[in-house]
């Protein structure tokens, strides 16, 4: 059989959804449509499904398989990707199939030594998986002069799965991020800054599968049109991961200078970020969050030390996630790497968590004096001034 013949796929492997019970059929399709909406910027395709798997045939793209498969690893739910080749369900084929397959591989990447995993789904097959990868690999031998098998450290390995109807080959597998299909466990608002930290919570969360919005707080002219964008930047960069559609953009000046004009200084941190929750809180019933998410680290900065922590989330109507509560900044870093955000987020434009910056702030707030403190401002004025002149961004 001539590798020409053989259909092209991209094979899917879901991850923990598969551990689901009576319910996994509402996860299974949460992932579909998931994959179908990042396809759908790439490619036109069809999409099938057998028992654990997820086959994509692509029908038309300007990118290639390897383009489109790194854009599906970002797609919470699943493990792997693979670029399969998939041949009718008939063993004579397969073997004569797969020598061709390992010799065009090699001549493109030579390799000393291989195993053959197979995989038998389908128990009607004649064949135990153990004799046909044996075969196998007497074919895939039998093509290649000097070559080695090695069943525990091979250079490479020839993936073979028997199905009802097919036989998928493959070799190599991209890896994925795991994960629960973003929108499974409902939806939260990330408050999204240009820091390292909130993009890697919102990421965090996604692989959780919890959808997300975004609000951001802006306050121009003390904060650039840099910013913003370097905000906006952000975000699109972690949609791939949460399917972050929009940004909620809050003019926060005015209710900044109050704080600072008639606040206590060394409780305006603190006080902001309350202020910040109740505006949150507004939006995220607008937009029928039912959590909200932030970057916070415990001990990270004066902000966030449990006691600031403690104080601040009582202003929060919803319940609160903060994935990065444990984490050193080192390991923040090394997550905000890996998706891309890092570059970004160094920039240097400053957002406005990091002007009117008290000199020496309130590191261990008593909730009452904040709340006494509070009374110096119109916050219902403030709350609904920002709330009123919100700015939408979509993504």
């Amino acid at each position: 059989m001539n590798l020409s013949n053989a259909e092209k796929v991209l094979l899917i492997k879901p991850g923990e959804i598969m551990l689901k019970g009576d319910n996994r059929q509402i996860f299974e399709k949460r992932l579909k449509d998931n994959l179908k909406s990042v396809l759908s910027d790439f490619c036109s395709f069809d999409f099938e499904q057998e028992s654990g798997r997820y086959y994509i045939i692509i029908k038309n793209s300007d990118y290639t398989e390897y383009e489109i498969s790194h854009e599906l690893s970002k797609v919470f739910g699943i493990v792997a990707i693979s670029i399969a080749y998939r041949i009718q369900s008939n063993e004579e084929l397969l073997y004569d199939f797969i020598a061709k397959f390992a010799k065009k591989v090699y001549d493109l990447k030579p390799f000393s030594t291989f195993r053959i995993s197979t995989k038998r789904a389908d128990k009607t097959f004649a064949t135990q998986s153990v004799d046909v990868s044996k075969k196998a690999g007497g074919s895939v031998l039998s093509v290649i002069e000097g070559l080695k098998v090695d069943l525990v450290h091979p250079e490479i390995t020839f993936n073979i799965e028997v199905r009802k109807k097919h036989i998928y080959v493959y070799y190599e597998q991209i890896q994925a991020n795991g994960g629960m299909p973003v929108g499974s466990a409902g939806k939260a608002i990330l408050m999204l800054s240009g820091g390292i930290d909130s993009p890697v919570a919102g990421y965090m969360m996604a692989k959780r599968g919890l959808a997300q919005e975004a609000v951001y707080f802006h306050s121009e002219p003390y904060t650039s049109e840099k910013a913003k964008e370097k905000v906006i930047d952000l975000a699109k960069t972690i949609k791939p991961y949460t399917l972050l559609k929009r940004i909620y953009v809050v003019h926060f000046t005015k209710a900044q200078l109050a704080i600072y004009e008639k606040c206590p200084h060394d409780e305006l941190t603190i006080i902001m970020r309350r202020i910040m929750m109740y505006i949150t809180n507004k939006i995220a019933s607008i937009t029928n969050c039912q959590a909200i998410i932030t970057g916070e680290s415990l001990g990270q900065v004066a902000s966030q030390t449990l006691e600031s922590l403690t104080v601040t989330s009582q202003a929060a109507e919803y319940i609160v996630f903060r994935p990065l509560i444990g984490m050193d900044k080192t390991e923040i870093v090394e997550i905000a790497r890996k998706i891309e955000t890092f570059e970004t987020s160094i920039l240097p434009y400053e957002d406005c968590c990091t002007i009117f910056v008290a000199r020496h702030p309130k590191t261990r707030p008593v909730l009452s004096k904040i709340e006494e403190s509070e009374k110096l401002l119109n916050i219902n004025e403030l709350v609904k001034d920002c709330i009123d002149n919100l700015e939408v961004i979509e993504i």
